[in-house]
């Protein structure tokens, strides 16, 4: 839901300045108004109490220095690429770096402080970060089950993550050729977008990412829509939005939602 924030604050500026053009050319002073406080011009709308306004997201780090060892080569190094603490604070909200390799108190003291979680894109699959990640997502789905409002999107490796994780198999993933590649988002059949990341996408664009290769994909794995269904626990946990093709036209999975939490997983780079 924060990620659109902004969108509505952009129309509602612009409606506001529409109402300022219209009445330029007959500026009147607020005393010649009649005093009408109801005015859109006059009235300041309260803000939602069910939307958080500042939120603070928590982004997994992933080992590595970012530059491939030639800015730090200590083994415990790790980084938050700049796309994604940019994408979160594009939306309004503030970032909290959660270091997969710091103490595991310190993390989870942390994540008591964040109103969300981000895993990014990366090539760790396994050992502490792996380990991390999924204690991550079940503390998320723990606060969710307490009643408390709490969303994990997932980019690229964190989709890898988040289908070995919950498939219960660290071999379910396939072989795909999508390195550095742009890619149409086909739609799945009768998909109800309401309630989900696309909710706010205008008609035009939802048509355009069909049709011309607007979203980026950076993967060379992923999970085919017939091996995703066969697991019962993947297809009982997530609902397929979206599909992609490779270079050799092999259709993966690329945008799931979770059926009863707020989970959201991308086998493409929204922040790009």
């Amino acid at each position: 839901m924060w990620n659109y924030l902004w969108i509505l604050t952009l129309i509602s500026l612009s409606e506001e300045l529409s109402l300022a053009k219209a009445a330029q050319s007959n500026i009147l002073l607020p005393s010649q108004l009649n005093d009408d406080l109801s005015s859109p011009l006059f009235r300041c709308l309260a803000p939602d109490p069910k939307l958080n306004y500042r939120p603070v997201i928590g982004i997994l780090s992933h080992p590595g220095d970012g530059a491939s060892g030639r800015l730090n080569n200590a083994t415990n190094a790790s980084y938050i690429a700049a796309s994604y603490v940019k994408f979160v604070e594009s939306a309004g909200a503030r970032v909290i770096p959660l270091i997969y390799n710091e103490p595991r108190e310190i993390l989870f003291q942390k994540l008591n402080l964040v109103n969300g979680v981000l895993f990014t894109g990366g090539w760790a699959k396994s050992g502490l970060y792996y380990d991390i990640a999924k204690a991550v997502f079940k503390k998320a789905l723990a606060k969710n089950d307490a009643g408390y409002h709490f969303p994990l999107y997932a980019i690229c490796l964190g989709f890898e993550l988040l289908t070995m994780i919950i498939s219960k198999d660290n071999n379910i993933l396939e072989s795909f050729n999508a390195a550095d590649q742009a890619s149409t988002l086909q739609f799945m059949e009768n998909v109800n977008i309401e309630g989900t990341v696309f909710q706010r996408f205008p008609p035009d664009l939802l048509k355009k990412m069909s049709t011309d290769c607007l979203v980026m994909q950076n993967h060379l794995y992923g999970i085919s829509p017939e091996r995703f269904q066969e697991n019962q626990d993947l297809s009982s946990f997530f609902k397929i939005l979206t599909t992609s093709a490779d270079a050799n036209n092999k259709v993966y999975v690329s945008t799931v939602e979770a059926n009863n939490y707020p989970v959201t997983a991308f086998q493409w780079h929204p922040e790009v």
